[in-house]
């Protein structure tokens, strides 16, 4: 009776063990705070969009590379009325602190603003009311409207980012754009145009104002192409 006592405690002791090696192995996400200064000359403010379920990838190319170049970064989002939000990425191991709500943002003091993929922005266009005449008011749908309005800001898309351009069609209606293949039936009933070679939708694109990227896989294009529009202005 001892013996299998003892033997019990033995394995219930190892089981624990193995249990809080494991818990204690659990990767922590990264927080993103803030972005790294600009480096060079200042040339103005780059807002990305974003929300729950961003791309990763996309977060921490923007976030390094545009204030290589002059750019300073700001996240931005509904926040529901909260001071900050924290949202996480899609693979659960980077976050973002967002203190800037589009609601309030000064659209004056912005060259630039960038929508992240990952399914980001179709929680943007999410609507607590539908509205009688059928047309979004979203908040992030409204803060899209405004910026294409003052027809001087650089709106940069990519992967699946079009989502919210696609909350109301007459934002991407006759507009040329490339997108992730996933969403290609969501742009096109939206009225977007794609731009497709050898049966793929092309890397990026550039139409006006509005520069998309095809995925993060293409990131590296995508940013450039962004940056020397804005660098046009």
């Amino acid at each position: 009776m001892f013996l299998r006592s003892t033997t019990l405690l033995l394995a219930a002791l190892t089981l624990f063990a193995s249990l809080f090696s494991s818990a204690s192995s659990v990767e922590i996400p990264q927080v993103t705070v803030q972005t790294p200064p600009v480096t060079g000359d200042y040339k103005g403010k780059i807002g990305v969009l974003v929300e729950e379920h961003f791309d990763e990838t996309e977060l921490v190319a923007f976030q390094q590379y545009f204030p290589a170049h002059g750019y300073e970064v700001v996240f931005m989002s509904y926040l529901w009325g909260q001071p900050e939000l924290t949202f996480n990425g899609n693979d659960h191991q980077r976050q973002v602190v967002v203190k800037t709500d589009i609601t309030q943002a000064d659209l004056s003091q912005y060259a630039g603003v960038i929508l992240i993929g990952g399914y980001a922005m179709d929680r943007l266009r999410y609507q607590t009311e539908l509205s009688e005449d059928g047309v979004s008011h979203a908040p992030a749908v409204e803060f899209l409207r405004q910026i294409i309005a003052t027809n001087r800001i650089k709106i940069g898309a990519i992967c699946h980012s079009l989502w919210l351009f696609t909350a109301d069609p007459t934002l991407l209606q006759g507009r040329k754009v490339t997108a992730a293949h996933n969403i290609v039936a969501d742009v096109r009933n939206a009225g977007g145009i794609l731009q497709v070679e050898n049966n793929q939708a092309v890397d990026t694109f550039v139409d006006g104002n509005l520069i998309t990227g095809k995925h993060p896989a293409v990131v590296g294009a995508f940013m450039e192409t962004f940056l020397r529009e804005l660098d046009k202005s």
